[in-house]
């Protein structure tokens, strides 16, 4: 018999469970509702914990910590990231691996801390001055909270860089009876030491990515900097292999995204002429509402998305595939439909959107049989 280990248990915990399993091994952070669950259990599980008295200070910790070699985590949600931004940028640049796990709530301003939201999405689409892309990952379940939070941490190491964990309130806070024996083994990602002689800190060695040396190691001397930079590290304004080695980073984002693409794609025995996007806590009620459809003999297929930024080519070619479309977001506007279309909504493609509440399975369904009754 299968030995079970049911257990009630949040998303916060499993989360941070996952990416201590995956090698992280400091926590930094300020408390922020909804995200406080996180910092109590990181205070009790990681290896490192240090309680920074504001996000900004967060941050630089953050940076400081992953230059001298540590994987640091925080957790947040808007008004925290927002302080972050500017730190978020250095870390970027300088080619830094971290976890940023945010908490997305009700906007704008601080909006109300005990109501979920999807709308931090474009926000995180443009919080790199320049446009260049960043990973951004959000669970849409308990099963995802592991798995995932352990991709953002191996994805991080793997291409010294910032990587987002786009999660909601209801998916960190709400516990429920789980069973844990399910949960796969999480193996930490460990980079090998490789380095090209002449030792250069910023060429890249493996995947668009520099070598893995750190400030302190014993036997090179690396420098770490956040201007515009030549492969030794040494500022450079306009140089051609400096401006080529900023192109790159935007370049080691895409090039590897394979390696982090994750999504879920629910088809029947034969394809459904509407197909349901959407991402992170709303996939639950999009999951019933396929399940009620399928029943009133209106099929829908379900894609959600749970590599959300960059957009996929993968991903694209599955949305075009479909002559109608239904984006179902807990936001006002459909951010991921947006970032997608474009502010003007193509005739095919319908959204549920809203705001001050979740989203249900009886109101995708219903966006759904409106598309049958579409020319």
């Amino acid at each position: 018999m299968k030995t079970t280990r049911k257990t009630l248990i949040d998303g916060s915990k499993l989360a941070t469970e996952a990416m201590a399993r995956a090698g992280a091994d400091v926590f930094v952070g300020y408390p922020i509702t909804p995200s406080n669950l996180m910092y109590a259990y990181a205070r009790r599980r990681m290896p490192y914990f240090l309680a920074a008295p504001d996000e900004i200070t967060t941050l630089q910790w953050m940076a400081g910590l992953a230059a001298a070699g540590k994987m640091p985590v925080t957790s947040s949600a808007f008004p925290g990231i927002a302080l972050m931004t500017e730190g978020i940028n250095m870390a970027y640049a300088m080619e830094l691996p971290m976890v940023i796990m945010i908490t997305q709530r009700l906007g704008p301003s601080t909006g109300s801390a005990t109501t979920g939201a999807q709308g931090d999405l474009l926000f995180l689409k443009g919080i790199i001055s320049g446009g260049y892309p960043v990973p951004v990952l959000s669970p849409s379940s308990f099963e995802d909270m592991w798995s995932l939070a352990a991709k953002a941490v191996e994805t991080a190491r793997r291409l010294r860089t910032p990587v987002f964990l786009l999660t909601s309130k209801e998916m960190v806070m709400t516990q429920k009876s789980f069973d844990t024996s399910k949960l796969p083994e999480i193996t930490p990602w460990k980079p090998a030491r490789r380095v090209r002689e002449p030792f250069r800190p910023y060429e890249p060695v493996e995947a668009l990515t520099p070598a893995h040396i750190f400030l302190g190691d014993d036997e090179y001397l690396t420098r770490i900097t956040a201007s515009t930079h030549d492969a030794d590290g040494m500022i450079r304004k306009a140089e051609p292999e400096a401006l080529a080695n900023t192109r790159r980073l935007r370049d080691k984002i895409l090039h590897n995204l394979p390696d982090y693409l994750e999504y879920e794609w629910i088809r029947g025995e034969e394809k459904a002429p509407v197909l349901i996007v959407t991402w992170g806590v709303t996939a639950e009620a999009a999951r019933d509402a396929v399940k009620m459809l399928e029943k009133a003999g209106r099929p829908a297929d379900l894609l959600v998305v749970k590599t959300l930024l960059p957009v996929a080519e993968e991903i694209r070619e599955i949305i075009d595939s479909y002559t109608k479309l239904v984006f179902a977001e807990e936001n006002l506007t459909g951010q991921y439909k947006e970032i997608l279309f474009g502010e003007q909504t193509p005739a095919h493609v319908f959204a549920v959107t809203g705001i001050g509440e979740m989203i249900t399975p009886r109101a995708i369904a219903e966006a759904v049989e409106k598309t049958y009754h579409h020319g």
